[in-house]
């Protein structure tokens, strides 16, 4: 349940630089840096093509707390539109207070809107908190043993 206070709406281009500073935060927190020009490139790429999908901008008591963003692509396995959570992250201070569920509600409500079919998203295996609220939204591990590869196709 949400605290009275929190505040979740769509980004928009004006809040590229905030959406930027928390993801900074996130990788920091993660142990990774951030070129900031990349992860402004990334929002703006987002934000001015509504068919990748969007992002959300949470604050609590007008002080940004987190923020989400939701990747869409077509998947042949689901046969449709396939959700992905590409970053959740609220700030430790605003932490277990329904930040990120309201951020969740949002997500959900906006994947029903486009016909979205199925949700993934990837969990640290050390992460028992965002285990446990993405399993309260119906989310659970896959039962096969697949491994996701990733190579990076170009220096962009």
């Amino acid at each position: 349940m949400a605290e009275a206070g929190i505040e979740c709406r769509q980004a928009a281009l004006e809040d590229i630089s905030v959406l930027v500073d928390l993801m900074a935060e996130f990788y920091a927190e993660s142990g990774y840096g951030l070129e900031r020009l990349a992860g402004v490139a990334a929002f703006a790429a987002l934000l001015r093509d509504p068919a990748r999908g969007c992002a959300w901008l949470m604050c609590c008591e007008g002080a940004p707390a987190g923020y989400l963003v939701l990747s869409v692509r077509h998947a042949m396995e689901h046969a449709g539109l396939e959700g992905y959570v590409d970053d959740l992250f609220v700030r430790p201070g605003f932490r277990r207070r329904g930040v990120a569920r309201t951020g969740l509600d949002a997500l959900l409500a906006e994947c029903a809107r486009r016909g979205v079919v199925a949700l993934a998203v990837e969990v640290g295996p050390g992460n028992a908190a965002a285990k446990a609220l993405y399993r309260e939204i119906g989310l659970a591990p896959r039962e096969d043993e697949r491994e996701t590869l990733v190579m990076r196709v170009s220096g962009t």
